[in-house]
This record gives C-alpha cells, sequence and structure tokens, in this order.
C-alpha cells in the first residue's frame, strides 16, 4: 500500500456501495443457479450412464440369441437338406424301377 492510502482512505459512497452490494447479490443468484445446473446434469448423467449399462446388458442379451438363432438354423438347414437329398434319391430309385 502506499503512503496516501493510508493517510487518507478512499470514501466509497453510498450509491457506489448500493451498486457493489447488488453485483455480490447477483453474482451469489448466478452461483446459486450454477450450482443448481450442475446438480441436475450430475443427476442426468447417471441416468443415462444407467441407461447406458442397462442396453449394454439389452444388446450382450440379443447378440447370445442371435448366435443361438443362427446355429438353429444351420442345424434345420442341414436337417431340410438332408431331407431333400432322400427325397431325390427315391425319386430317382422310382425312375430307375
Amino acid at each position: 500500500m502506499s503512503v496516501r492510502a493510508l493517510e487518507k482512505p478512499e470514501e466509497v459512497s453510498a450509491s457506489e456501495f448500493q451498486s457493489l452490494e447488488e453485483k455480490i447479490y447477483k453474482t451469489i443468484e448466478l452461483l446459486k443457479s450454477a450450482r443448481e445446473a450442475k446438480t441436475h446434469a450430475e443427476r442426468d448423467v447417471k441416468r443415462l450412464r444407467e441407461q447406458l449399462h442397462d442396453r449394454d446388458d439389452e444388446f450382450e442379451q440379443m447378440k447370445s440369441q442371435l448366435v443361438t438363432l443362427r446355429k438353429e438354423r444351420e442345424e434345420v438347414r442341414s436337417r431340410v437338406e438332408k431331407m431333400l437329398e432322400r427325397i431325390d434319391a427315391l425319386t430317382a430309385a422310382e425312375s430307375e424301377a
């Protein structure tokens, strides 16, 4: 601090003090709003993470089900091909007789 500041402190007018007070209250309100927004955002993030986790579980279940269905399809295809081969063999045997 300068010697001058120690000798004669600056006087603050009532209007300047009131203006400063208003700025402080506005800052407090902005801080409250920011904290509230942060709380909402954190809640949304938590909810979205839970949904993502649920979707991941559902995806894994569907993937497993798809693998099972593909295996079943291949088994059915193989059985149908064998039946068709037998029918062809029977048809060929009848035409030869």
